[in-house]
Formats: C-alpha cells, sequence, structure tokens
C-alpha cells in the first residue's frame, strides 16, 4: 500500500485546507502483515522526525489535523535503534494511551547521540472521528529489519505492527 487515501467528510476536507500542506519525506513499502515506514531527511533530526509523521500519517490524514497543542516527549535508548524503537514508542503511547494526541508536525529538538537520549514536540490535537480521518490502527514499533543510516542524506526504515 504506497498511496493511502482516506475518505474524507465535508469538515475533514475543510480541515485540510485551513493550513499549508506538509512536506513528507516518507513512503510506506510493501511488507508481509504489517507496514515498512522508509523516511528521510537532511539530518537524522528530520528522518527521526518523518518516521513519527509516517506513523500518523497511517492512522490518519494529518494535513486534517490542526496545530493547537503541544506536547513534549522526551526519549531514551541503549544505541540508536533503541533509541528510534522509544521515540516511536513513546510518541504511539501519547496517541493510544495517554492522551489520543495526533500531531500534525513532530520536531527533534535535540539527540544526544552520546548518551541516546533526545527530545521532541509535537503540534497538534486531540484525535476526533468526526474531523479525523480513521486509518489503520498501530499497534506496536518492531525492531525487525529496522535500519538507520546517517550518511550523506539520512534514512531510516521501521516496521510498525498493524
Amino acid at each position: 500500500m504506497n498511496e493511502r487515501e482516506l475518505d474524507l467528510t465535508e469538515a475533514q476536507i475543510a480541515a485540510k485546507s485551513k493550513y499549508p500542506p506538509i512536506t513528507r519525506k516518507y513512503e510506506y513499502l510493501d511488507h508481509t502483515a504489517d507496514v515498512q515506514i522508509h523516511s528521510w531527511g537532511n539530518t537524522l533530526e528530520e528522518a527521526f522526525e518523518q518516521c513519527a509523521m509516517g506513523m500518523f500519517g497511517y492512522m490518519t490524514d494529518t494535513e486534517t489535523v490542526a496545530p493547537i497543542d503541544t506536547v513534549d516527549v522526551e526519549s531514551e535508548g541503549e544505541d540508536m535503534e533503541s533509541l528510534l524503537f522509544h521515540f516511536l514508542d513513546d510518541w504511539l503511547y501519547k496517541f493510544s494511551a495517554d492522551l489520543f494526541f495526533v500531531p500534525r508536525e513532530v520536531k527533534v529538538l535535540h539527540i544526544d547521540r552520546m548518551n541516546f537520549k533526545m527530545r521532541s514536540i509535537g503540534w497538534g490535537e486531540e484525535f476526533s472521528l468526526e474531523k479525523h480521518p480513521q486509518g489503520t490502527e498501530v499497534k506496536a514499533i518492531t525492531y525487525s529489519a529496522m535500519q538507520i543510516h546517517d550518511k550523506e542524506k539520512s534514512e531510516i526504515f521501521v516496521i510498525i505492527d498493524i
């Protein structure tokens, strides 16, 4: 499923057109039972941001989200892969178990590559079926086939369990 089109109501279309379009630097790659997100950016921080937005983009059309609230997320790991895992898992927790928060944008403020800690912020709002189209539920983040490439162009590959 490379291009996902969700059926939008008139209210969702109106919400979508209220804000500037979102730049997407991610795609969905075919995978047997789950979804693989491939994200990229000019920096590792941008690739992390786009990976999170790829996850949320699978759950709803993020262009229907208004950036009216902010949420801070601090994540820790033992290495870069576990940091990525916890970063995505922490954001998923904000959506599914804590605040029902869905971001329109996620910004990585800092990655401490020595101690494997990071801080990020998201701008968005509480998920509402009246305003946001329902995509596919993300159950969990996996380590399966996880890859982080930080060369001339930073790229991330991660599989999410749906």
